[in-house]
């Protein structure tokens, strides 16, 4: 087909497969590179850009004369960012005919940022959004192509949302590039959702740690919003390192004061823990040792 839409696709992990096999199955539109993180080696995005013949770029500084030399070669129309870790700055993201894009795992213009799937679910959201947007030389700021929103029930976790991300983020890019191809994207400013919106910060080593001295919904939030895959929720009783994944709300648990943390009873699963309102039920967890009726997690 002439005319083809000539895409240079900044890519990472599985987020970025998942987009890759809509894209080149699409015969108006042709991937001229992917240009993979400099600190990470994506074997899959290696694989099909042998597969496919597409030029496979490494950089430690897109933003580089040398790096905007090379790609100013492939004569690319749009430029898309999945999973992306370095910052675009002005004279890169202008360079297409319709410039850069970037797709988003966040509400925007709330939920910018990192780690936003977890902190949906540590704010006890009940949906989330995936934003198509226009890259600028703010962080998460550019004007918007594209935006849907899907529900959060209590039985969802990290792991639900990031399956259910994976696919949506690929199908709502694949749309997103469709209506510029097409000329029929209306973007529309962040500031007309909100005037300010917020930014998340990067969770780190630390943050894992649970705090028993919040309500038994917090707590429940903080362990499902880092599951597995994610580190798990960690506490520790007698020196040793109690590990979290799942946890359940109690139906109708009465609200009492006690010492939030300490274990008050046991079920066929799990154990009943004192939280700062009620208690709730650890469920799923990794333990080297015995947790009796008592004990105190810390």
């Amino acid at each position: 087909m002439n005319n083809k839409l000539k895409i240079g696709y900044f890519a990472d992990g599985k987020w970025s497969h998942e987009a890759f096999k809509l894209l080149i199955q699409d015969e108006s539109i042709e991937i001229k590179f992917i240009c993979v993180r400099n600190d990470t080696s994506d074997l899959t995005l290696k694989k099909l850009s042998d597969k496919y013949k597409i030029d496979y770029l490494k950089h430690k500084d897109i933003n580089s004369d040398a790096f905007l030399n090379q790609i100013r070669e492939y004569n690319c129309d749009l430029f898309v960012s999945m999973s992306f870790n370095q910052i675009f700055k002005k004279e890169i993201m202008n360079m297409p005919k319709f410039k850069t894009i970037n797709c988003h795992a966040g509400k925007l213009p709330f939920y910018r940022g990192r780690n936003i799937l977890n902190w949906a679910l540590i704010n006890d959201e009940t949906e989330f959004g995936i934003t198509v947007h226009y890259v600028d030389e703010g962080i998460d700021t550019g004007d918007i192509i594209i935006q849907r929103c899907f529900d959060i029930t209590d039985h969802d976790d990290y792991n639900t949302l990031l399956d259910k991300a994976y696919n949506e983020c690929a199908i709502i890019l694949y749309d997103a590039i469709k209506l510029i191809q097409e000329g029929k994207h209306t973007p529309f400013k962040q500031k007309d959702i909100h005037p300010i919106g917020f930014y998340c910060g990067m969770r780190q080593e630390g943050d894992e740690i649970l705090n028993w001295n919040q309500t038994s919904r917090d707590i429940f939030n903080f362990i499902r919003a880092i599951c597995k895959p994610g580190p798990m929720a960690r506490s520790k009783l007698n020196d040793m390192e109690l590990k979290i994944n799942k946890a359940k709300m109690i139906n109708q648990a009465p609200k009492y004061k006690g010492i939030p943390g300490q274990v008050v009873g046991k079920t066929n699963k799990g154990v009943i823990v004192k939280t700062l309102d009620s208690t709730i039920e650890i469920n799923e967890y990794d333990y080297d040792g015995n947790i009796r009726i008592g004990d105190r997690l810390q």
